[in-house]
């Protein structure tokens, strides 16, 4: 399986994009601010066709580009139901700073078909499994997307673990997600990380929206959130 992805323009937010393999459907993860070209361009490069767009939440630097990427294909956005009303609205997700910042400079359309995400189901689509996993602190709707390890090539570099993990902005490189936005809170986002980030295996591939990758493993050992629930900068919008 092949797993690729790049820098939106804006906020460092990572789009990623996932096939079977060269020649076959798609799916894309969190096409942000001023994906379109670089998104055709790796569509183009592996001879891909996008099959539906997975959103990790609802914050406008995952979310801006999935009316377009949607639209101009006839296919489906999934987002959990409680980051639902963010794609309708996407300035209920951001603070005052962060609203006058864009200041309605950005045009921003709500794809025409959306569909919802469920806690621990499965989605089967362009012939990839992949599992659902609710963690909300970072937004009310923030989730994990877990998909098979082998056989799965990252960066065009075999995957040596036994599962990847697209984590959104509920877990990256040696911190976690910000929680003092709205829908945001520190509580429920220290139940995520305890409940569905701990449990997965060392060798996991974790792929976040901002920042390099890194393993389930390498964070146990050295995230101050994982180790002490305190400490480090947040990223993120």
């Amino acid at each position: 399986m092949l797993v690729t992805g790049f820098e939106a323009e804006a906020f460092g937010t990572n789009c990623y994009v996932l096939a079977a393999g060269p020649g076959e459907q798609c799916l894309i993860v969190d096409p942000g601010i001023g994906v379109l070209d670089r998104l055709d361009e790796v569509i183009a490069q592996h001879r891909l066709h996008p099959a539906a767009v997975l959103l990790t939440h609802g914050h406008l630097d995952h979310t801006f580009s999935v009316a377009p990427v949607c639209g101009a294909r006839g296919i489906t956005a999934y987002v959990h139901p409680a980051d639902r009303e963010l794609l309708a609205d996407p300035a209920k997700g951001l603070s005052v700073d962060l609203a006058a910042l864009f200041g309605g400079r950005l045009p921003y359309t709500e794809p025409d078909d959306v569909a919802e995400l469920t806690d621990g189901g499965t989605l089967t689509i362009a012939g990839i499994e992949i599992t659902v996993d609710h963690a909300p602190g970072h937004t009310g709707g923030s989730v994990l997307f877990r998909l098979p390890g082998a056989g799965t090539s990252w960066a065009g570099k075999p995957v040596e673990g036994d599962e990847v993990c697209l984590s959104g902005d509920v877990l990256f490189a040696g911190s976690i997600g910000r929680t003092d936005l709205p829908g945001g809170d520190t509580a429920t986002m220290m139940a995520s990380l305890r409940d569905k980030i701990l449990p997965l295996a060392d060798d996991t591939v974790v792929l976040p929206g901002h920042g390099p990758a890194t393993t389930i493993g390498r964070e146990r050992a050295s995230n101050p959130y994982l180790r002490e629930l305190t400490g480090a900068p947040r990223r993120g919008l």
